[in-house]
């Protein structure tokens, strides 16, 4: 369970909630320009732009949940229990692994439209990545500056949608997520009109409350809920177009779409939380998150580091709540 979230005020935002029920080590991790990503099935990358993102890194590889490269392009894979579906090797196609998918994209493409022109040859291989850390079933968002797509792997193949919203959460497939929305079109930050009787006279309805034109909003914990909730409070911020304005809203946004723990209780017995929370100025290059336990925003900035190097930098994930008392 998961939100990814777009937004732009003076610069362009990128980032998204990790929603699950366990956590490896993931750090914040930058990848230079001269690491060699060597991939399963098409030639390594010896050189690439330069990737800052939330990734886990194994055996020297980072797994990238979510990233964004120096010239502003961003992706984020998300999990689509029930519908990804991955195939066996095609002759004539880049075979790029689900957990290549984020670097082999963000180390060769400027924006989205070069993304999505990459993408018409790509078969996304059913290859795990070790024994112990087989596939996850993922479907991805894609951003820049401009635009964002969306990317399926589903039974009938690879499907590529324009996401004119910029969200997105987990399964149903997008197409889906998207016509739902209309089913809310009657929703409104302002003061709803009294529709109930035609209007009618003999039944005066009034508002007793600010906030009554977004009554039937779903607040549930489920991907189809969050999808049209992360949308409307998405669609009908306002902030200042300061850093600190923006990146403040930005995860106000994502506190709405939030996992408390102790309310989404899985098959496991375990409970899912918002395990890190993110916002990527993509302009800028800077990566700020939190973590369940500490409120915080933290931030690395990618340009800071040597982007000529060959060795992936790490920084650990703070985690512990830090309270500032005041007396």
């Amino acid at each position: 369970m998961c939100t990814a979230v777009t937004y732009k005020t003076k610069n362009h935002y990128f980032g998204r909630n990790l929603d699950l029920e366990y956590s490896y080590d993931e750090k914040i991790t930058i990848t230079p320009r001269n690491y060699a990503f060597h991939f399963r099935k098409t030639s390594k990358m010896e050189s690439h732009f330069a990737i800052i993102g939330m990734a886990y890194v194994l055996k020297g590889y980072p797994l990238y949940y979510d990233a964004t490269n120096e010239k502003g392009l961003s992706a984020a894979g998300l999990s689509f229990p029930q519908n990804a579906d991955y195939k066996p090797y095609c002759s004539g196609k880049d075979n790029i692994t689900p957990f290549e998918l984020i670097p082999w994209i963000l180390g060769q493409c400027e924006t989205v439209a070069e993304a999505e022109n990459l993408l018409k040859r790509i078969n996304l291989l059913n290859e795990n990545f070790s024994e112990a850390l087989p596939l996850s079933p993922l479907h991805w968002i894609i951003s820049d500056r401009e635009r964002s797509i969306t990317l399926e792997s589903t039974p009938t193949g690879i499907q590529i949608y324009d996401n004119p919203i910029g969200i997105l959460t987990n399964s149903p497939t997008f197409d889906y997520h998207l016509f739902n929305l209309n089913n809310y079109m009657k929703l409104t930050k302002g003061i709803p009109d009294n529709t109930f009787a035609g209007g009618s006279r003999n039944l005066e309805l009034k508002t007793y409350s600010h906030g009554m034109g977004a009554i039937g909003l779903p607040g549930d914990a489920s991907s189809l809920s969050r999808f049209v909730r992360a949308t409307f409070v998405k669609m009908n911020s306002a902030s200042g177009s300061s850093e600190a304005e923006s990146v403040s809203q930005f995860f106000h946004i994502l506190k709405s779409v939030e996992m408390q723990r102790g309310c989404v209780q899985t098959v496991k017995g375990l409970y899912d939380i918002t395990i890190y929370s993110s916002c990527c100025n993509t302009d800028r290059g800077i990566y700020y998150y939190t973590t369940y336990d500490n409120s915080r925003i933290h931030a690395v900035d990618m340009h800071k580091e040597n982007l000529h190097g060959d060795t992936l930098i790490e920084y650990p994930l703070k985690k512990e709540q830090s309270i500032e008392y005041l007396n």
